[in-house]
């Protein structure tokens, strides 16, 4: 089993109040007049960009880059302002959309990991990659394609799920880059493909009950900074 990642379905782009309401609910309720100030937009390689979620500005913005996918780690939520109003800005400007939905506090599933792969090596290039903040799950997503695709070491790699970037590691978002310093320190015994340590070795309820959060780091995240 493995996660796949799909392209937008098609639907009525909103009109009107339908438009209005998603305007209001992606500036208020998703916190995009924060967006809106700072992007959180970052170049990796010629072929791959990270952000946060962006709205129809930063979207016009990819077009006259050259970005052909846009690819959304949050999921399709139909009910989201930020999602609408990203879906409706793909289709009018020729964007593909492809949805991969990951998770932010709970350590990777290997259909996830499988999935990241296969969406790596299918996609069309250049890409921009966001989920909410543009810190946690972009950042996990932004280690693999670095470490799967372009060969870069994976410690060096890791340093794109860092505090430079917001990620907490001492909050359950830390979970993510647990994940990769797990691999790296069982490789370190005794070489393995990483592929296959996740289809072999890895172990998610384990990895859940050796990882410890702070208390304070995850008010940190969870109430004040109110991660996704």
């Amino acid at each position: 089993m493995r996660d796949t990642p799909t392209p937008a379905p098609p639907a009525p782009p909103a009109a009107g109040s339908d438009r209005l309401r998603a305007y209001l609910d992606s500036t208020f309720v998703d916190h995009g007049f924060l967006r809106a100030l700072y992007s959180h937009r970052f170049q990796v390689s010629p072929r791959y960009w990270r952000s946060s979620q962006p709205g129809p500005m930063q979207l016009r913005w990819a077009r006259d880059k050259g970005i052909k996918t846009i690819v959304n780690l949050r999921g399709q939520r139909d009910t989201c302002g930020s999602y609408i109003l990203e879906r409706d800005a793909c289709r009018s400007l020729g964007l593909q959309l492809v949805n991969f939905p990951t998770r932010s506090r709970g350590v990777p599933k290997p259909e996830t990991i499988f999935g990241a792969d296969e969406l790596f090596r299918t996609v069309e290039y250049p890409v921009l990659v966001h989920c909410k903040a543009g810190m946690d799950r972009v950042g996990f997503m932004t280690v693999l394609y670095r470490f799967l695709q372009e060969g870069v070491p994976l410690e060096r790699a890791l340093t794109s799920l860092s505090l430079r970037y917001g990620h907490v590691k001492t909050a359950k978002t830390g979970r993510l880059s647990y994940f990769f310093k797990v691999y790296m320190r069982r490789n370190a015994q005794e070489p393995i493909d990483f592929l296959d340590w996740v289809a072999k070795e890895y172990d998610p309820d384990q990895m859940v009950e050796e990882f410890r959060s702070s208390y304070w780091s995850n008010v940190l995240v969870d109430r004040v900074l109110r991660r996704e």
